[in-house]
Formats: structure tokens, C-alpha cells, sequence
């Protein structure tokens, strides 16, 4: 049995061409004009594969600055996922950089607003959540 969980973006943009050589400084012209393209959504592609090609619990995370709890929900739907572990990063929390996070487990039931704790037990949590999951709706095989 797998779960997936996708804990960080790799990235939403990336460059759109590569120069193949180190690109120098001139004077005259000012900083590179750099053309994005946005990256795959792999999150996305997981939660969306076809049956027997998709693990039966996939996670995702929401790192928000607003709206932390409607942004995740919509998250949730847009890429399929199971759960969306949502978290507020605006700078007044202190989370990122941090060693504790207060989280809200989105899942189509419910949303679970966790109390502040350190990161590794919001972790702890997670895959106890996550494997109690498993067992009540998995057959084993």
C-alpha cells in the first residue's frame, strides 16, 4: 500500500530558455529579460492517474498567507488530492523558519484545525492519520 505525499512544490516557474553560457553584465543593457513557463503539476498528475495507477491516499500541502482554510479546500479539489494539509506562512506566524506549525487537515468530510505543535509531531500525526486511513479503507491483499 502507498501514500503519497507531496510535502513541498519543487516549483511553480521555471525558466523558459537556458543560456548556455554564464550570462555577463553590460552596462548598456541593463538586467536579462527572463521568460517563465510554469512546470508541471505533479501533485496534480498523481491525484489525477487512472485507477490501480494511483496510490489510494494522496496528500498534499498548502503553505498560505490568506484564506489559508477556502485556498486548501480549493486546492483539494483542483488537484484531486485526498487531503490537503493547510498551514498559514504570512510572516506574523513565525512558521517558516520555525520548529512548530499549526495546521488544518483538509479532506472532503471535514477540516481538522490542529493545535500548535512541533513540526516533527505535526509529521507524527499525519502518517498516524494517514495509516489509520489506510487500514479502514484498504483491503489487504
Amino acid at each position: 500500500m502507498l501514500i503519497a505525499v507531496f510535502a513541498a512544490a519543487v516549483a511553480d516557474w521555471r525558466v523558459a530558455s537556458r543560456s548556455s553560457q554564464k550570462i555577463k553584465k553590460a552596462a548598456s543593457s541593463g538586467a536579462p529579460r527572463l521568460e517563465l513557463v510554469e512546470n508541471p503539476d505533479i501533485l496534480k498528475t498523481v491525484a489525477g492517474a487512472a485507477r490501480g495507477q494511483r496510490p489510494p491516499l494522496v496528500i498534499g500541502f498548502a503553505a498560505e498567507t490568506a484564506q489559508v482554510v477556502e485556498y486548501a479546500k480549493r486546492k483539494r479539489k483542483a488537484k484531486g488530492a485526498d487531503w490537503i494539509v493547510a498551514n498559514d506562512v504570512s510572516p506574523r506566524t513565525g512558521i517558516m523558519g520555525g520548529d512548530h506549525n499549526s495546521v488544518h487537515l483538509v479532506t472532503a468530510e471535514n477540516v481538522e484545525d490542529w493545535p500548535d505543535l512541533p513540526k516533527a509531531e505535526v509529521a507524527r500525526r499525519l502518517l498516524a492519520r494517514a495509516a489509520q486511513w489506510l487500514a479502514e479503507n484498504t483491503a489487504v491483499t
